[in-house]
């Protein structure tokens, strides 16, 4: 389900300048997708390329997103959410300003408070990085 722009940063704690995410498109009970344009004033980009920590912080805004998201339509507070491990880390290639990246992420096992995410970012059909994170989520009163 497509989400409109104007919602998208209510539904991540971070703010600017260090939002890596402009529109959640899809979301579902398994998988969330959002949307990123590389901009050249962006805090992860060196060099004219978006760093590889950048790409992380991007799936995890994903993931963000999606429990946001979530969160919003059953009227539930939002949880905090820590990256608690990052695991098969793999950057096949750096995304060069302007570039738009398409960024899923997809629910592997949640146990309690702890959720285990895949996430993967394409340029187009060029896949650029994937991972493994752990979130440890804590509800809010």
């Amino acid at each position: 389900m497509f989400i409109p722009p104007a919602n998208t940063p209510g539904l991540i704690p971070q703010k600017f300048p260090f939002v890596m995410i402009d529109h959640l498109i899809y979301s579902d009970e398994h998988s969330s997708r959002t949307q990123f344009c590389v901009k050249a004033d962006n805090i992860l980009v060196e060099d004219g390329e978006f760093s590889a920590a950048g790409l992380v912080e991007n799936i995890a805004q994903t993931a963000a997103a999606r429990a946001g998201y979530l969160a919003q339509t059953l009227e539930k507070p939002d949880a905090i959410g820590y990256i608690g491990a990052i695991k098969n880390l793999e950057v096949f290639s750096l995304p060069q300003i302007n570039d738009i990246l398409e960024t899923e992420v997809t629910i592997d096992n949640q146990i309690f408070d702890v959720t285990l995410i895949s996430g993967k970012i394409k340029r187009g059909d060029e896949l650029l990085a994937q991972c493994q994170i752990k979130v440890f989520v804590i509800q809010q009163p």
